[in-house]
């Protein structure tokens, strides 16, 4: 779920930066620390914006730094265990398929894909269902739901998150799209007779 937060901190400019454009330098060094790490609170900070100075800067003994407080506005994301995610398929392996959606890729388990026996075609990157034929490729657009949720705080990329498609309105959007069509086709001819 994205949601947006106003917060407050610190940034240490190192002297070596204190020549160049002082809000330019902040507002840089802002990004580079905050952008893509995870909050106290579990939250991917997704992006930092209209980044304030906040008083002047102070410089600590034995540190040649400016320790300067900043203003900032946040868009920050967190999986939430049952939140309905669209995504797409990054890559396929031997026992599923990884989706990336939002800042996250999440894995979609063999067992959570569809109703239907599957092969595995890693080469082809590709899971086919052996009845219905129904397959799930790299760069397939992807309607899951979150299932588990396991940050890791020190390595975002490394957190990992369970999705499923084995519900009714989940999968591949084509197959979403089909099974949509096929239900009107169905109402439409219990109503006619």
């Amino acid at each position: 779920m994205y949601h947006t937060v106003s917060r407050k901190s610190v940034v240490r400019v190192p002297p070596d930066r204190l020549g160049e454009n002082y809000n330019d330098v902040v507002s840089q060094l802002a990004r580079g620390s905050l952008e893509g790490r995870l909050d106290s609170e579990g939250n991917m900070i997704v992006l930092i914006h209209a980044i304030e100075l906040d008083g002047n800067g102070r410089v600590v003994h034995g540190d040649g730094g400016v320790f300067q407080s900043i203003a900032y506005d946040a868009l920050l994301y967190s999986p939430v265990v049952q939140e309905v995610v669209d995504g797409h398929v990054v890559d396929v392996i031997e026992f599923g398929a990884f989706i990336r959606f939002g800042p996250f890729d999440g894995l979609l388990h063999i067992s959570q894909i569809m109703d239907d026996k599957l092969d595995v075609d890693e080469g082809g990157k590709r899971i086919v269902g052996k009845e219905t034929k129904r397959d799930i490729k790299v760069g397939d657009r992807v309607r899951a739901r979150i299932i588990s949720v396991s940050l890791n705080e020190k390595s975002p990329k490394d957190s990992r998150i369970g999705l499923t498609t084995r519900q009714p309105g989940l999968g591949k959007f084509e197959w979403i799209e089909e099974d949509r069509s096929k239900k009107s086709k169905k109402e439409k001819g219990e109503v006619a007779a």
